[in-house]
């Protein structure tokens, strides 16, 4: 195994001193022939020199180096990094030709740092693992992610593809075609973007972890073919390349005269090129989103029920809820995500998690409004299917920023989902108050009216006491009700259409029922007798079929005299009819033949 390193160490030399000999004398690492084309130098104290990087081990990028570089490819400032009117024009050789062999000695290079990283370095420590089983072999493949595929394609592909272009400029002086068909490609670079940072941290982690790892690190860095570089350092190479290649064919396409053959395919080239880094810029942000959404998911204890990466995080901060039993709000954390609201208690004892989460509300039918109330200030409510929740911001300001918030989350589901569109049209008037409407009874949460505001049942005005009259809440409207109000229980749709116990006036519309049967019997005294409310003489009447055409309808007429009946059923109907025909005919009792007509 020695021995092969050696003879793969010794053909990564070869092509290190491509590079090497394509810098100026004492330049630094990463500056190329073109001086004015290099990547300006970093601020002092973030980029370590050779002398630190091997005093202080493999562990020379710092955080904040790679926090500068995700800063600015994110926001463009490296194209800052070329001054045109500093690069000196040697000789008569043709400007955009000169811009074509800077692109391939640096496309050398660069082939000769991938090899490095794939061949060397993630081989190396591959086989490392696999042997002695010190450190996983998932955790290596974590490390260099796709870089094997990035290899190939640079050194089978583009590379290849570039020095025959030039060795045959003469007869074919463009690039742009090329270019054009090899620029797809670079968008399989966001993958190796995405992980870099984790990447990073695997790297840092396993160094101090394991000895084995880090004895095959140290041996490959201190080697000639590594430049006396960390393996950090080389990661960063793919990171940087696509920014240099758009930094290089803008000038190229600068430099071209106006009618160059190539102009035009050299401008698409270059819209390739800038949409792989738009590529490249957008995997890193979804990676800061990805990593900010792990640091909540590992707040919130990692429920299994809310770790999902598609989640956005809107907003997160400390509010005071407001109970309807106590006087005092006690304090809670809201965590805001484009589709559910979560309501947090802080842990007291912080082992791991920080939040524990008491409510989940999905922002679809989810509405916010202000609440006006002299004893609590800067209140508002959240309303949603599963809870609704009476909140007191600090200030002004926080409150309305809260309502923008959820408000915002909601329109943004209504946009997706248009069958929300009614429930979620925004904040509910004044004039509705604290109950809801009733066709959203059962359907959603109500707002709890608080035990202090009233000293009566709400719904039949009998004085509350502590022992034989005591409060309770219907979960249907929120009403306080007293126990016999309040002795019957609905399904609830956002309660998973489970029974709650509700009032009589909620039961009767959840329902269709008047009154439980149980009640009914209970309430029903067994002396209790049943009072005719009107009394009909049926003698001389006739029985006919109502005029509504529905076949349960029929009708008494007689002399302008005329009473219309429906029954439960059709068969039910017609044993109706039949009874109130004899009955009007003077028929008697007692003709066995008749059958019997009673329910």
């Amino acid at each position: 195994m020695e021995g092969a390193s050696k003879e793969k160490l010794a053909s990564v030399s070869d092509l290190v001193t491509v590079f090497e000999n394509s810098r100026t004398p004492g330049a630094a690492p990463g500056a190329h022939h073109a001086g004015c084309r290099s990547p300006p130098p970093e601020d002092p104290g973030e980029k370590p020199s050779v002398g630190e990087a091997l005093e202080s081990g493999p562990r020379t990028v710092s955080r904040r180096y790679l926090s500068s570089l995700k800063n600015k490819l994110s926001s463009g400032a490296w194209r800052k990094s070329c001054q045109l009117s500093s690069c000196p024009e040697p000789g008569t050789q043709e400007p955009e030709k000169r811009i074509v062999q800077e692109l391939l000695e640096t496309e050398q290079a660069y082939v000769a740092r991938l090899h490095l990283l794939d061949q060397v370095f993630f081989q190396e420590l591959l086989e490392e693992a696999r042997s002695s089983k010190a450190f996983p072999e998932d955790v290596v493949r974590l490390i260099f992610s796709n870089i094997s595929s990035i290899y190939q394609f640079h050194a089978q592909f583009f590379l290849p593809e570039l020095q025959r272009r030039l060795d045959d400029w003469s007869a074919t002086p463009r690039i742009g075609d090329v270019i054009q068909k090899l620029a797809p490609f670079l968008k399989m670079y966001s993958e190796y973007v995405k992980n870099f940072e984790r990447a990073a941290e695997l790297l840092a982690t396993w160094t101090d972890k394991s000895p084995r790892f880090q004895e095959v690190l140290t041996r490959i860095q201190s080697s000639e073919a590594s430049g006396s570089l960390t393996l950090q350092h080389h990661m960063l190479e793919p990171v940087q390349r696509i920014p240099r290649y758009e930094l290089l064919l803008k000038e190229y396409v600068q430099k071209l005269p106006a009618q160059a053959p190539d102009r035009d395919d050299a401008q698409k080239a270059l819209d390739l090129i800038f949409s792989a880094a738009q590529h490249s810029n957008a995997a890193i942000k979804e990676m800061e989103r990805l990593q900010d959404l792990w640091e909540v998911y590992q707040r919130l204890g990692l429920e299994d029920d809310i770790v999902d990466p598609s989640n956005a995080l809107l907003r997160e901060g400390p509010v005071l809820k407001i109970s309807f039993r106590r006087r005092d709000p006690t304090e809670r954390y809201l965590f805001l995500f484009n589709n559910m609201l979560l309501y947090c208690v802080p842990r007291v004892i912080q082992v791991g998690a920080h939040f524990q989460v008491r409510t989940r509300i999905d922002v679809a039918g989810m509405k916010v409004r202000e609440l006006t109330d002299a004893e609590f200030p800067h209140s508002f409510l959240v309303s949603g299917k599963q809870r609704t929740l009476q909140l007191q911001a600090r200030s002004q300001e926080e409150m309305i920023s809260w309502m923008q918030a959820c408000q915002a989350a909601i329109d943004q589901i209504e946009k997706r989902n248009e069958t929300f569109k009614a429930a979620v049209q925004g904040p509910e008037g004044a004039a509705q108050g604290q109950e809801l409407q009733s066709e959203e009874l059962g359907l959603r949460a109500p707002q709890w009216v608080r035990d202090n505001m009233v000293t009566m049942c709400m719904r039949c005005q009998e004085p509350f006491n502590a022992l034989t009259r005591r409060r309770h809440h219907c979960r249907a409207c929120g009403y306080v009700v007293c126990a016999r109000c309040s002795d019957y229980r609905a399904e609830l749709k956002y309660d998973a259409n489970r029974p709650n116990r509700v009032c009589l006036r909620c039961y009767t519309f959840l329902t269709g029922h008047v009154l439980p049967e149980d009640k009914e019997d209970k309430r029903r005294g067994i002396l209790e007798d049943i009072r005719a409310h009107t009394s009909i003489p049926l003698l001389g009447y006739q029985v006919t079929t109502g005029p509504q055409g529905d076949p349960r309808v029929f009708q008494l007429q007689q002399s302008g005299q005329l009473y219309t009946f429906k029954a439960d059923t059709e068969e039910l109907r017609g044993r109706w009819v039949k009874a109130m025909e004899r009955a009007a005919s003077g028929w008697s009792p007692g003709d066995p033949e008749d059958g019997d007509l009673s329910d």
